[in-house]
């Protein structure tokens, strides 16, 4: 059975041809995508991202099946899978060894934020914080410095801690409106 520190040497040498794109100027930047469908009569939402599916739902008490987590627990999930990844990455890259790792996400979710008498109280996570379990031989000093190297360079990390503005559009579909125009066949359609 391979350990942490086994997978440690393969992403130091992924992290290293990494390097060496980017220092030659071969990497490029990644578009990204998600697209989430919200399923009738239970609306759970689909989460799908390149070959790969995530439930989100929500609690009972939300009118939710309880089939996935909520979307701010998955906000705390993405956070968490990122702080551990980066921790790996500059892990690798630094040499320091890790028996182990382990990253915890805690967060404030209120669901009076925003209404009569709560104003003031976030409608979004809030309190957000993460606690590191790390088993390693490494010396403090070296913890530290790969502890500071995570805060510094964590994606997630930091867009959460330095927001940006995103751009909205909405599409109205009218389905039954396409719907009754394909049972039916204009002219216009035809000669075009």
């Amino acid at each position: 059975m391979t350990d942490l520190n086994d997978y440690l040497a393969e992403k130091r040498t992924a992290v290293l041809a990494r390097n060496a794109a980017i220092e030659s100027g071969t990497a490029q930047a990644a578009q990204l995508k998600a697209s989430v469908r919200a399923e009738g009569r239970s609306g759970v939402r689909r989460l799908r991202i390149r070959d790969h599916q995530i439930i989100s739902d929500s609690p009972p008490d939300f009118a939710g099946y309880n089939l996935g987590p909520s979307s701010p627990e998955l906000q705390l999930g993405v956070l968490g899978t990122c702080v551990t990844h980066i921790f790996l990455i500059q892990a690798a890259e630094r040499q320091v060894p890790l028996e182990s790792l382990e990253v915890e996400v805690t967060g404030v979710i209120d669901p009076r934020g925003g209404k009569p008498g709560h104003e003031e109280t976030p409608i979004w996570p809030h309190q957000i914080a993460y606690t590191v379990h790390i088993d390693s031989p490494a010396t403090r000093a070296e913890i530290d410095a790969l502890f500071e190297a995570v805060e510094r360079s964590c994606p997630i990390l930091n867009l959460l801690r330095n927001p940006q503005s995103i751009r909205a559009e909405l599409r109205l579909v009218d389905s039954r409106a396409a719907a009754a125009r394909a049972g039916t066949t204009e002219p216009e359609a035809l000669a075009a």
